[in-house]
């Protein structure tokens, strides 16, 4: 595979806002200790805006993407040049914000037409999160099958918390959610039993409104909750899943509950191709779908990055050509 020049955007350094991003011209990285790398042309596709260089604080990229692949390694088994596909790109890569990205054949999803680049794009780190809390963690079955579980999602207009949403009324579950005034009639269209305002004193206790106690609880809210607030709400052996631990939820973790019935633990995500396989078989069916909150081409990629960071966004903001 010969090297390819390829327009691209990223971060020179730290921080700086959507000022930082700059266009480059980078090489395309093969890796040639591996062999089973797909090539595919991203500018066909979209990436979706969610993993930012904020403040300076951590250095984040661009890693969900679709696109059509236009070259295979030596050892790829099952894709091949035309196949269009949902892949996710592994950290300190460069990112998606360009018109190629290599990718292990292990982290891509065949793509099917009823399945648009932006949807895709939009699935890989939030689809995945939301889907192995609650099959993985929280054990919950997506054919409907399974004990009848009381579910509470809070972050429900978040990233995660769109598909959470839509992935656990698959299973036999009562969904309480919790987001803000203006996302409420959002959730509830996607499947929420019950939505709290969390801005309301009841959505601040996560009271659920028919008086239920949580079996699961998928925390995906960017604020910290404490403990305190949980215990309550929670059935005999609840269970608190934090996507977003901080330093006293991981202080629970470790002293506080070690020896009690109810407990919070956080996750720990594992990409796995069948996963990503999963989330597109849903989207295809109709029983998934990405909330899009805006598009933007990839020569005003800093649009994209200023909209993310200045104002309130519900849904993926997606870079396209």
């Amino acid at each position: 595979m010969a090297a390819k020049l390829m327009h691209a955007v990223q971060y020179e350094s730290y921080g700086g806002g959507p000022s930082g991003l700059k266009t480059s011209f980078p090489r395309l990285k093969y890796y040639e200790l591996f062999h089973d790398l797909c090539i595919f042309d991203a500018f066909k596709s979209s990436a979706v805006v969610d993993v930012l260089t904020l403040d300076g604080s951590y250095e984040g990229t661009v890693t969900d993407v679709a696109g059509e692949i236009v070259e295979v390694g030596q050892d790829v088994q099952k894709s091949k040049v035309g196949d269009k596909v949902v892949a996710i790109l592994p950290y300190g890569d460069g990112g998606g914000l360009a018109e190629y990205a290599a990718v292990s054949e292990t982290s891509t999803a065949l793509r099917p037409p009823e399945v648009s680049a932006a949807e895709g794009s939009g699935l890989p780190m939030a689809g995945l999160t939301a889907l192995q809390a609650l099959t993985e963690a929280a054990g919950i079955k997506l054919d409907g099958t399974g004990q009848h579980k009381n579910v509470l999602i809070t972050g429900a207009s978040g990233g995660v918390g769109l598909y959470a949403v839509q992935l656990a009324k698959l299973g036999n579950t009562h969904v309480t959610a919790t987001c803000g005034t203006r996302n409420i009639e959002l959730v509830k269209s996607l499947g929420a039993d019950e939505v709290l305002d969390y801005n309301t004193p009841d959505g601040a206790a996560l009271r659920s409104p028919s008086d239920r106690k949580y079996d699961f609880v998928i925390h995906s809210a960017s604020s910290e909750i404490p403990w305190s607030i949980f215990k309550p709400n929670l059935s005999e052996r609840g269970l608190v899943i934090d996507l977003t631990p901080g330093a006293s939820s991981l202080f629970t973790f470790v002293l506080k509950i070690t020896f009690s019935k109810k407990k919070m633990v956080p996750l720990m995500i594992n990409a796995k191709a069948e996963n990503l396989d999963c989330l597109v078989k849903l989207v295809k069916e109709g029983k998934l779908k990405t909330v899009i909150d805006s598009k933007h081409p990839l020569s005003k990629a800093e649009d994209a990055w200023a909209k993310r960071l200045n104002s309130q966004c519900t849904g993926k903001i997606i870079v396209e050509p």
